[in-house]
């Protein structure tokens, strides 16, 4: 494998984050078909090249052409080898878990719109069950390749705001306009005393806003996806609440329904 067209890709060792290690993976293919470096026609590297490169192990490279393969970011030819799909410039993840929603620092990164901030909101405080209106609120443009797809604001109870904000990697998102590659509830897990255990999801379509379309690049009036997600813990107590705007134009939204198994536990990889 040219690694000049694939480069080495930086990934943990097997036994400390598989998990970690297979979305690096996908990521780091990802980025690769994004810059172009496999056009159709031109055959992706082997499961067996892969793990020459990066020294996983094979069920891990075999799981990150799995997730790729459920995103359609690419396709199979038996005997043959595998192959991007072309692309349309929108970002494209399938996500079937909160695990999935946490990794999405690995290929994107956010720009702050306001930092972290005491909010009175009464409809935050509702969702999130607090006993005043007092939150503490976040919100940013998710960035892939430098084009903004998703326009986020976060709400937390102001216990947790507080821990937030003395995590170092806040502190470097302080200032409007400040980048970084992490996600809010990835932060959230580590100062919560109860780690998140789903949540609770809606999704519909409204018209942009001037403000919207601005930070979105989009034309205003235009209809865009709004998620609202409340994360919560396994009692269900409310942890975070996240409403999410995306630009159509450049996100598709995919969610991955899983079976689950007689246990009740999501069946296949996670």
């Amino acid at each position: 494998m040219d690694k000049a067209v694939f480069p080495a890709l930086r990934v943990v060792p097997d036994g400390q984050a598989e998990g970690s290690a297979y979305r690096q993976v996908a990521s780091g293919l990802r980025r690769a078909i994004a810059a172009g470096q496999y056009p159709a026609g031109r055959r992706l590297p082997t499961e067996a090249e892969l793990v020459t490169a990066t020294g996983l192990s094979r069920q891990t490279v075999r799981r990150a052409f799995q997730e790729l393969v459920t995103d359609g970011a690419i396709y199979r030819v038996r005997g043959r080898g595998t192959f991007a799909v072309p692309g349309d410039g929108k970002y494209l993840r399938s996500f079937g878990s909160v695990d999935d929603l946490m990794a999405l620092s690995l290929d994107t990164e956010m720009r702050v719109v306001e930092p972290l901030h005491v909010l009175a909101s009464l409809d935050a405080a509702a969702s999130l069950q607090v006993d005043d209106d007092m939150v503490m609120c976040m919100s940013f443009v998710r960035l892939h390749e430098g084009s903004p797809f998703c326009f986020t604001r976060v709400h937390v109870p102001m216990e947790l705001g507080r821990r937030l904000a003395g995590l170092p990697e806040m502190a470097e998102l302080a200032e409007p306009g400040t980048r970084g590659r992490v996600t809010v509830i990835s932060l959230l897990e580590r100062v919560s005393d109860h780690p998140i255990h789903g949540a609770l999801q809606n999704a519909t379509a409204e018209a942009a806003t001037p403000e919207l379309a601005r930070r979105l690049g989009c034309a205003a009036g235009l209809p865009v996806l709004r998620i609202d997600r409340l994360y919560r813990d396994r009692e269900l107590r409310p942890l975070e609440l996240a409403v999410n705007h995306f630009n159509p134009d450049r996100y598709s939204y995919r969610l991955q329904l899983r079976r689950v198994d007689a246990a009740g536990s999501p069946a296949g990889p996670r």
